[in-house]
């Protein structure tokens, strides 16, 4: 889980972020975007300890995701940026370029800024430092992995809020992914403003609203 971040400390990048989001796939709710530092000295002392089981936050169960939330939050020894693309911004953008705008935020909020993003996924436009794209990034590399669980935790919160905003809906339990619980929902009441109206089933549901 360290092959990417050493190579790139040989290439003489010191300062390594990785990039991930989460939420891209919903019909509700922002897109999240993390960015994650670690100290080059703790993360080869650390991945084999602390850091052990973490992983793509899509293979974690919701109590270990929040175990390594708590734990990176709370390290002296990482610097985390989370930012959002709001439904707004996707429904105007498009779902990829909100995607990028998270994650050029997430990164802009990391000081002083990286020397090298590695990012999951493919190549990124606009991105304030230099990237390399990694497919399957959040598998293979720590600090994509340490991205991911930060997105996608500070993003389920999220849809837990609009949850509470939104009743009818469900957000805390599909977390606005188009379950046939969410689906349903949609059929029964229209869309509500989490929804993100480009998104062919909600558009195709709004008919009738």
């Amino acid at each position: 889980m360290l092959r990417f971040e050493q190579e790139a400390w040989t290439g003489g990048f010191l300062c390594v972020a990785g990039v991930d989001e989460a939420g891209r796939g919903p019909l509700a709710g922002p897109v999240v975007a993390a960015a994650v530092v670690f100290e080059k000295t703790f993360l080869e002392a650390e991945a084999k300890k602390s850091l052990a089981g973490l992983d793509d936050s899509k293979k974690l169960p919701a109590s270990r995701r929040e175990f390594f939330h708590a734990l990176i939050s709370a390290c002296p020894h990482a610097r985390t940026g989370v930012a959002s693309a709001s439904v707004e911004e996707i429904d105007s953008l498009n779902i990829l370029r909100a995607t990028h705008l998270a994650m050029k935020r997430a990164i802009e909020k990391l000081a002083p800024p990286p020397d090298l993003a590695l990012v999951d996924g493919l190549p990124v436009k606009g991105l304030p430092v230099p990237h390399r794209a990694i497919v399957g990034g959040d598998a293979s590399s720590l600090s994509i992995a340490a991205a991911s669980v930060m997105a996608k935790v500070t993003r389920d919160r999220l849809m837990v809020e609009l949850a509470a905003e939104f009743p009818a809906y469900g957000f805390d339990r599909h977390k606005g992914y188009g379950t046939k619980a969410h689906l349903d929902a949609l059929r029964r009441n229209g869309p509500c403003a989490a929804h993100r109206r480009s998104f062919a089933p909600v558009a195709q549901l709004s008919l009738g609203f």
